[in-house]
């Protein structure tokens, strides 16, 4: 604690101020994955990675959606195009990016760190990610959970042997009414069951991507028991309105 003391001459008596000053205890995420970063053998400033000639091209279109002088702006859209490039984000990538966007790698640092869709470390090509916040969790999401792990023969958080699947699990993901779910790289898989998720790594296994969206057969999140309102063929023109009109 700090005491600063101001004299007030143009006073008969003392003033005094009394300032307290603390610092706050360290705070980290669970594991300290989120905000800490240790050189690797495959994760450092010379890990090598620069944009194809396409991807420039997209920086560029990027770029001019914003106003002049905030090319900064840019981040997100940039580091999720350098990450499909290269699969995941190593430091050097973030690098680069601060100096095509000419801004301060720590602020790089700083959205690749708070956006949990940012992988900072190597996933396999198809990237499970199971919610099993309250919803899905009410739906069973744990019994989708234990069949992936069971099927893949890895815990959460591990990537198998072949480099194919890495699993993780994650808060919601926004899809609650067709709970439970899993996103697989772009896709949304829902409505499932330990049998749908078995088949759905069974096609990645041989190449195909399986058809997204619900495994029950409704089209989106409609009501799972079928319409409740508006069953019927809307009516024509002029329905309702007076005939004296």
């Amino acid at each position: 604690m700090l005491f600063s003391v101001r004299f007030r001459t143009a006073f008969p008596r003392l003033v005094t101020n009394i300032r307290c000053l603390y610092t706050s205890a360290e705070r980290r995420s669970s594991g300290g994955t989120l905000f800490v970063h240790r050189d690797t053998p495959e994760n450092n400033p010379n890990t090598p990675f620069d944009f194809t000639p396409e991807n420039y091209k997209r920086i560029d279109g990027i770029v001019n959606n914003y106003p002049e002088g905030h090319k900064s702006s840019a981040v997100i859209p940039v580091l999720d195009l350098a990450q499909r490039q290269h699969g995941w984000l190593p430091i050097s990538a973030m690098n680069k990016i601060a100096e095509i966007l000419q801004m301060p790698p720590m602020r790089v640092y700083e959205v690749a760190t708070f956006y949990t869709m940012f992988n900072r470390k190597p996933v396999g090509k198809y990237h499970i990610q199971i919610c099993t916040t309250t919803p899905c969790m009410l739906q069973d999401s744990d019994s989708i959970l234990e069949a992936i792990l069971k099927k893949l023969g890895i815990k959460v958080g591990e990537t198998t042997s072949d480099k194919l699947f890495t699993v993780t699990e994650v808060e919601c993901l926004g899809a609650c009414v067709n709970a439970p779910m899993v996103q697989i790289n772009d896709n949304y898989y829902e409505d499932l069951t330990t049998k749908d998720i078995e088949n759905i790594i069974d096609e990645l296994k041989a190449g195909n991507i399986p058809k997204p969206g619900p495994r029950s057969g409704r089209f989106s999140c409609e009501p799972s028991g079928g319409l409740t309102s508006l069953t019927q063929p809307p009516k024509g023109p002029g329905f309702g309105v007076r005939s004296d009109l």
